[in-house]
């Protein structure tokens, strides 16, 4: 719970120094404030690690939601045996079908429309299932300790607790991560002084930091070293109270998604599509054909890594390494280029 304490200092003074680069720069986006800020050359980099680390967390969501659907088809199939051997299961609960079912039927309708406005409230649900997990967890662990039949969780010695110091920092980063969004947040708020946003930042990361802490600490006092990466596949798939939080935490994550994609087509679209000074517009209807190809090309591929990724901690390892750039090394940049700039105040429109 300590690093996680102490790391607070920098994630927060990350989100303040691009709140402030935000309104110096009246850029609407990231990769928009660090190359205003910084030069083109760090707008670049930036644009390229923003780009692969959006695929990855897309990567991500869907090995977890894949893992949930896994769990949940295990609890509403019963399996049968004969003559002693159990029997496999029918082909429509194979987690590369669900998944691949649920991206065509749910998540792509989702994610190709040029504005996602309508999911601007999903992060309260996202919150809601977060909280919700953290109580089925606490109550596990003293209601149902003893009917899991797990030992105690071994001490580590030193050496290993300070080797683990360092083994959970991109996993920290990676919990912590939403300095990829916070301009785009901070550029949709009605009240942009520097106070305001220094409280919301403070407090957002107040209200993750107990959530993780809260889960992470009954989670493994609950498994111990058994702990799984996700933390739900850890508890038996038939339990109705870990089924709802299955079922919470998936749609949390589907709203997701199309978010990251949407962020993923701007982020290409700087790059390499938008029209140069003097060239010519692309009309609608090849703006809509490129939109939906960038999407359909974006799922497959983050699908068809997803369905053979075999351990969701090795991903979340490289996102929260690649997160450490937008969390600690570009708004340092920022605070070393608006060194002597003006006072902050709030954008006129």
């Amino acid at each position: 719970v300590l690093l996680p304490q102490g790391s607070l200092v920098f994630l927060v003074s990350g989100l303040v120094v691009l709140g402030y680069a935000a309104a110096l720069s009246s850029q609407p986006t990231y990769q928009g404030v660090i190359r205003a800020m910084c030069g083109t050359a760090a707008g670049k980099l930036c644009e390229v690690c923003f780009l692969l680390n959006l695929f990855m967390i897309s990567v991500a969501l869907l090995r977890v939601v894949g893992d949930q659907l896994e769990k949940l088809c295990d609890s509403l199939y019963s399996n049968g045996t004969l003559s002693g051997v159990p029997l496999p299961p029918p082909w429509y609960v194979d987690q590369r079908f669900t998944l691949s079912a649920l991206c065509v039927v749910v998540i792509f309708p989702l994610s190709v429309p040029r504005e996602i406005g309508f999911q601007k409230y999903s992060s309260i649900l996202g919150t809601l299932a977060a909280c919700y997990l953290t109580l089925v967890i606490i109550l596990k662990y003293y209601l149902q300790a003893e009917k899991l039949g797990l030992p105690e969780p071994p001490q580590p010695s030193r050496a290993s607790s300070w080797a683990s110091v360092f083994s959970v920092i991109p996993t920290i980063c990676f919990g912590f991560q939403c300095h990829e969004a916070c301009v785009a947040i901070y550029s949709s708020m009605r009240n942009q002084s520097f106070t305001h946003w220094v409280a919301v930042s403070v407090l957002s990361m107040l209200i993750c930091l107990l959530i993780y802490s809260l889960t992470g600490f009954y989670g493994y006092l609950t498994f111990g070293k058994a702990v799984a990466a996700d933390i739900l596949m850890s508890y038996p798939g038939n339990d109705p109270v870990v089924i709802v939080a299955r079922l919470l935490f998936s749609i949390s994550i589907i709203t997701i998604y199309p978010i990251v994609v949407l962020l993923g087509r701007s982020v290409v679209r700087d790059m390499w599509v938008t029209p140069k000074r003097g060239a010519v517009a692309v009309p609608d209807t090849g703006e809509r054909w490129s939109r939906v190809a960038l999407t359909v090309a974006w799922m497959a591929t983050t699908l068809c890594i997803a369905l053979f990724v075999p351990d969701i901690g090795k991903v979340i390892e490289l996102i929260g390494g690649i997160s450490a750039f937008f969390i600690f090394i570009f708004p340092g940049l920022c605070l070393v280029c608006m060194t002597g700039t003006h006072i902050l105040g709030p954008r006129k429109k």
